[in-house]
């Protein structure tokens, strides 16, 4: 497989509509002592952003507040997946920065926080512990399955690369000495 023979428009298609089908999104942050942290969040997409509203009370908020790196996972249900070890996922690398409350931008992106997961989130809002972060991506991969791996780039993520047009490679186990 190379990229004369994928269609690149598609495989873009297919990884927006694998993100785009879900309502939370997995989160890997890193704390100021270098500590990995595991964890989810509702978000919200708008204008090539994605945006979450998290509590204090969760790891991943001090984490992005002290050093505004996440990476953010898309991956297939498992009992939707042709094969277990080749689920599809998007992984994104971003940038997190915090949007200041009593700010128009705030205020926006509540909006339609309420629009997207309803009214429970003017409850939400009241509580001073939670932030709004836009986390912007600044490049990512897409596995749609084995050996189809793809890079994304560029500064509106509109690359789209193969990763390995040959495929996996496989090595007979070695002889052992009778």
């Amino acid at each position: 497989m190379n990229d004369k023979t994928i269609d690149l428009e598609q495989i873009r298609q297919n990884y927006s509509a694998l993100a785009q089908s879900f309502s939370s999104v997995l989160l890997a942050t890193v704390s100021a002592d270098g500590e990995p942290e595991a964890s989810y969040a509702a978000y919200l997409r708008h204008d090539g952003d994605y945006y979450i509203y998290v509590s204090e009370l969760s790891a991943h908020t001090r984490n992005l507040l002290d050093n505004g790196k996440v990476c953010l996972l898309f991956v297939e249900d498992e009992t939707k997946a042709a094969h277990l070890f080749a689920r599809q996922r998007v992984t994104y690398h971003c940038t997190a920065g915090e949007v200041e409350r009593d700010t128009e931008a705030f205020a926006y992106i509540m909006t339609l926080f309420e629009e997207k997961f309803g009214a429970f989130i003017r409850q939400l809002q009241k509580m001073q512990d939670f932030h709004l972060f836009r986390i912007q991506p600044q490049r990512g991969s897409f596995v749609q399955g084995f050996a189809k791996a793809f890079a994304i780039e560029g500064d509106d993520l509109s690359q789209v690369r193969h990763v390995n047009d040959v495929g996996h490679q496989t090595r007979e186990p070695a002889e052992v000495p009778a």
